[in-house]
């Protein structure tokens, strides 16, 4: 992003993205807590006020996206029992809907397994080495992972201790598949964007406005 700060704390409509990430959540009012996995070192976090919200609890943040929700989860887990749900975001999607939320766990609440909010790609997508293309991939069956992902806790958490340190383990949902499970996909909006260039503020922003 070339900003002074991390991009949760950019200032997007008047607030953080992260706290407009973390209202939205409380918002949609199903969760019993909210776990935010921040680094030891992070200097912004105390000072935003959500940071002392009754039903947040700060995490310590891991070096890898897996350690983090890793951490997270052992930080609840005086208050969830293996089969409870539990819903991992991405703090810097600030645009999730209360409407996709419920959309997910009325998709999954009876699986066995669980699943993500997900996009099917519109685009023609290549496989590539260097800078050549080495083939074409079948759009048909590409989908582009979101966020909130959504497992049972005990088996995710199991999943993520045994798979720590894999390079392969972008995302919550591949922790799952490397155990030879399937999740689900649930589509979700495509306007639940991810921050991670400066010109996303501006759409966020246009996207926000419009929800």
């Amino acid at each position: 992003m070339q900003a002074d700060r991390p991009k949760q704390y950019l200032e997007l409509a008047g607030k953080t993205v992260i706290e407009h990430t973390l209202l939205r959540l409380l918002q949609a009012d199903v969760f019993t807590a909210v776990a935010v996995a921040v680094s030891e070192e992070d200097p912004y976090w105390p000072d935003l006020a959500i940071s002392q919200h009754k039903n947040i609890i700060t995490a310590p943040g891991g070096k890898e996206r897996a350690d983090s929700v890793l951490s997270g989860l052992k930080t609840i887990s005086g208050q969830a029992v293996d089969d409870d749900w539990v819903l991992v975001h991405d703090a810097a999607r600030p645009c999730i809907t209360a409407t996709d939320i419920h959309h997910l766990i009325d998709s999954l609440v009876n699986d066995d397994v669980g699943g993500i909010l997900a996009l099917a790609s519109p685009d023609t997508l290549k496989q590539v080495q260097g800078n050549s293309i080495t083939g074409t991939l079948d759009r048909s069956h590409i989908w582009r992972a979101l966020t909130p992902q959504m497992f049972r806790y005990g088996m995710l958490k199991t999943a993520l201790e045994q798979s720590l340190g894999n390079p392969a383990i972008t995302d919550d949902a591949s922790a799952l598949e490397l155990q030879g499970l399937q999740p689900k996909i649930v589509e979700g909006r495509p306007d639940n964007i991810k921050i991670t260039r400066p010109e996303d503020l501006a759409l966020a922003q246009f996207y926000m406005e419009q929800q």
